[in-house]
């Protein structure tokens, strides 16, 4: 018995934060991430042998046109909510992480503190900060609306100007300066 490769369609967009990578399974969108030194099928293939094993990586733009639109609308301030399939692939521990953060309006923030507690893990602040850094969805589950409980803007994978502008974007302005660690 011969198992069908399950087949992978990826494309890259520019956007106001910088070029975005993105792939979708046949459940959705599995993967957004900004473009790290100008090489998006690298990070793209690390992240598929570590989830996904055994399958075809297409370059395909028509199949990821309608998660490039709403991203394109996103940007344009005229989506507030993505109403996307998305795939999440993780350790169940991050999929409650990610899953909490989906349920964070646009515009508003939470801290890492509140999003353990969201989860029935209060004490998983940390953990919560590592399921964040390991998000392979970007913006569309908002890491980017996670914050230090001081109200700092802390940590963000994506670069802290970009974080800066996500939060501006929606509406959202820091009262407090960023912390540079």
């Amino acid at each position: 018995m011969t198992l069908l490769k399950q087949t992978i369609v990826w494309s890259k967009m520019e956007s106001p934060v910088g070029l975005l990578t993105l792939a979708a399974s046949t459940n959705g969108l599995c993967y957004l991430t900004f473009n790290k030194k100008n090489n998006s099928e690298v990070g793209l293939d690390i992240w598929l042998n570590h989830w996904l094993r055994n399958v075809k990586l297409e370059y395909n733009e028509v199949e990821t046109l309608p998660y490039i639109e709403q991203m394109i609308q996103y940007f344009a301030g005229e989506r507030k909510i993505f109403d996307m399939p998305v795939a999440l692939y993780g350790t169940p521990f991050q999929k409650m992480v990610w899953n909490q953060l989906t349920t964070i309006p646009y515009g508003e923030v939470r801290s890492y503190k509140e999003v353990a507690q969201g989860i029935g893990s209060p004490k998983a602040v940390r953990a919560v900060g590592g399921a964040n850094n390991k998000n392979p969805i970007s913006i569309v589950v908002p890491c980017h609306r996670v914050i230090g409980s001081n109200g700092s803007l802390v940590g963000y994978g994506g670069g802290m100007e970009n974080k800066k502008f996500l939060l501006s974007l929606e509406g959202f302005q820091s009262k407090v300066k960023h912390n540079h660690n």
